[in-house]
């Protein structure tokens, strides 16, 4: 089989889409996770929460997959509101190293107008590199 779907354990289902998807040669690639919990329910609707749970959500896949935080090579960011990502700057760093550490893959911040789920703030995919 060429690759494997990550899936952890005690997530609602996703439908439509995987969240992470582990190629034979060890890249794992994390699709969007936005600031809902396992049950696919947001606990805040404040940036730095969603944020804070993103992170989580990608860490578990990662960690699902056999990795760790120091595997993932690239972010991609998607905010809807550049003015309070950048305000919140501070929070937001020490917000990424309770969860990623001191670990500082590529990065890309894009602003977008909207998610596809109405209370998200923010969405983040993720590519990591496993060793086999």
């Amino acid at each position: 089989m060429p690759h494997r779907i990550i899936d952890p354990d005690g997530w609602a289902p996703a439908k439509g889409y995987a969240n992470g998807v582990l190629t034979d040669d060890g890249h794992l690639f994390v699709g969007g996770q936005i600031g809902w919990n396992a049950a696919q329910r947001f606990e805040t609707h404040d940036f730095i929460g969603q944020m804070t749970q993103a992170l989580r959500n990608i860490l578990q896949v990662v960690e699902e997959a056999g990795g760790t935080a120091a595997d993932i090579t690239r972010l991609t960011w998607y905010v809807t509101d550049k003015k309070e990502y950048l305000s919140r700057q501070s929070e937001v760093g020490a917000a990424y190293r309770s969860v990623l550490g001191r670990h500082f893959p590529a990065m890309t911040m894009v602003v977008v107008a909207d998610l596809i789920e109405d209370e998200a703030l923010v969405e983040i995919e993720a590519t990591a590199v496993l060793s086999p």
